[in-house]
């Protein structure tokens, strides 16, 4: 089954694509990586309408769901964006009230689930006594933009997500491979807690399902450029006279690229749609996609690399980009074999793993 976008879809996608290659085209995104300036992508995106596309219009969004944060998540694969505050921004959407939304999709916050980046999003909560929080939460996206965390908790009134100034939280570095994404190891030293609102283990389902849609949408966007640079060059470069695209090794790894695409376009997309219509497999399902598409991202990653050889690593190629950013994808919130264990649990009715 191949997955069909509405024309508005395939709009909104073909727009967001022209607008990055306009503003953030691989030399600034090389540069942008080079400075640490995380932030401008983010100040881009709010400046010119983009940030609340996929938000409904009655928090000050623009419209949309899941499927369209999905489709920008793509195009910000295919390009590397700079994207941990919008990422950061959509996982930590389902947790917030009414109020706290507004003031994200205005640009005037940042909230920040403290939830790990190494393993499946899940309930570990940190001990809250006495108004106060103690604790270490490593690996967190976007943790360096952030205004408020949103840290699960446990305390006398049972779980909650509890609010935390990032003012008062210490933010220590987390270098990634891909620099592309920014991550920080959050130390919670005493640190006041503003409030408490309420929540069961079942408050994180939803940014879980969103993490796995959101990567499996990303780790495609990266995909499909990493095949259009390796069909590219084996059209440019020559070895024993002839042009590496007439080998047929390099036709095979191009053939088996282009059906990793084709699978996970369709994959991926489905996945947010399942999401969007809350149907009751969608967690199973986006479980599947993250498995599957971050998966064969990687493999995709490693044939795009084989085409271009040593070059394709360099820092002045476009390639380099899209392959760290494809094997993050492929470990970002737990690697296959974790969601593997989730889509099991979850058809036998068995408790999935914590990851």
């Amino acid at each position: 089954m191949h997955w069909e976008l509405s024309e508005e879809q395939e709009l909104f996608a073909a727009s967001l694509r022209e607008w990055i290659a306009a503003k953030f085209p691989p030399d600034v995104i090389r540069e942008l990586q080079a400075s640490g300036e995380h932030s401008r992508f983010a100040e881009a995106l709010i400046g010119d309408d983009w940030w609340g596309v996929g938000y409904p219009e009655d928090a000050s969004g623009q419209g949309g769901g899941i499927l369209e944060l999905a489709l920008a998540a793509r195009e910000f694969g295919r390009s590397a964006a700079l994207d941990s505050r919008w990422f950061a921004a959509a996982l930590s959407a389902p947790l917030l009230t009414d109020r706290e939304l507004a003031q994200q999709l205005s640009g005037e916050q940042l909230f920040v689930a403290a939830i790990r980046a190494d393993r499946l999003p899940g309930w570990a909560p940190l001990p809250a006594g006495d108004g106060r929080l103690t604790g270490v939460v490593r690996h967190v996206i976007g943790a360096g933009e952030a205004d408020v965390f949103v840290v699960p908790v446990t305390g006398p009134e049972g779980p909650g997500l509890a609010r935390v100034s990032a003012s008062d939280v210490g933010v220590g570095r987390d270098d990634l491979l891909d620099r592309s994404r920014s991550a920080g190891n959050l130390e919670f030293a005493d640190a006041p807690i503003i409030e408490i609102v309420a929540a069961g283990e079942t408050a994180l389902s939803r940014t879980t399902t969103l993490a796995a849609v959101l990567t499996a949408a990303d780790a495609l966007g990266s995909a499909e450029r990493m095949l259009e640079l390796a069909v590219e060059y084996s059209g440019q470069r020559k070895q024993f006279g002839q042009l590496i695209g007439s080998f047929q090794a390099v036709k095979h790894a191009a053939a088996q690229m282009l059906v990793a695409v084709e699978a996970s376009y369709s994959t991926a997309l489905y996945a947010a749609a399942a999401a969007d219509a809350e149907i009751d497999r969608a967690p199973t399902i986006a479980a599947v996609a993250k498995a599957q598409v971050t998966g064969l991202a990687a493999d995709v990653a490693e044939s795009a690399l084989t085409v271009h050889g040593a070059i394709g690593y360099t820092w002045e190629h476009d390639l380099q980009l899209f392959y760290k950013r494809a094997k993050l994808d492929r470990t970002l919130f737990g690697p296959p074999g974790v969601w593997n264990e989730r889509i099991a649990a979850d058809l036998l009715d068995e408790p999935s793993p914590a990851g």
